[in-house]
């Protein structure tokens, strides 16, 4: 069934609002931007605002429900045959390749990127959403598996996955940060890529092993 009148209506209305929010944010500061000045700049009361907006960290960061549901959807949709490991390793390239937001690999607005990491509330929101990313991921392979709350496995796998994309994305964003676009850092980003995931596939037992002295193990 297609989209109705309705809810085409409150679509619009939410994109119209974050829309307006962002370019306030942008030309003023996220901090110096109320929301009832949105509110006013929309043409809709701060009531409706929040019924369409929790915080005003999601004014800007108005994907969240997407970003914060993506593992669990690739978890979902994973091919037959196809691990949750290799399923979001693929999704991931996938979004490299194709320059797709997803992952944070897109040619980003330098003043966008910049102003959620010179803020501590929106800094704290995004880890909220990676944190929610993760556990919705953990939940979702737990339900299909029926494993109990005393199984930890789908967390610690759910974690590990999490903890390889921030790395990897946060070191994109920073090379975009320093002027880099995303096309030359592509097959670098890749080339790591592959490389954390591969340590994710064979496991980190054999990683880091102390050398032992000449004389033999230390006590």
């Amino acid at each position: 069934m297609g989209e109705g009148l309705r809810e085409r209506k409150k679509r619009e209305t939410r994109l119209r609002i974050s829309d307006i929010a962002t370019g306030m944010f942008v030309a003023r500061g996220f901090d110096n931007v109320t929301v009832a000045e949105v509110a006013r700049a929309a043409d809709v009361s701060v009531n409706t605002v929040f019924n369409y907006f929790a915080t005003k960290e999601d004014l800007l960061l108005d994907r969240a429900p997407e970003v914060e549901e993506l593992l669990a959807r690739v978890f979902r949709e994973r091919r037959p045959g196809e691990s949750v490991l290799e399923a979001v390793r693929r999704d991931l390239l996938d979004a490299l390749d194709t320059g797709h937001y997803r992952y944070g690999f897109h040619e980003a607005d330098d003043a966008f990127v910049r102003m959620v990491e010179s803020s501590p509330s929106l800094s704290a929101r995004v880890r909220e959403m990676n944190e929610a990313r993760e556990r919705k991921l953990a939940e979702a392979i737990a339900g299909e598996l029926g494993t109990g709350p005393g199984d930890l496995t789908p967390a610690l796998v759910a974690a590990q996955i999490g903890a390889t994309i921030r790395t990897i994305v946060g070191h994109a964003v920073r090379r975009m940060l320093a002027g880099e676009s995303v096309g030359a850092i592509a097959p670098d980003l890749r080339r790591q890529a592959e490389h954390a995931f591969g340590l994710l596939e064979t496991g980190i037992g054999g990683y880091c092993v102390r050398p032992e002295t000449p004389e033999g193990p230390r006590a």
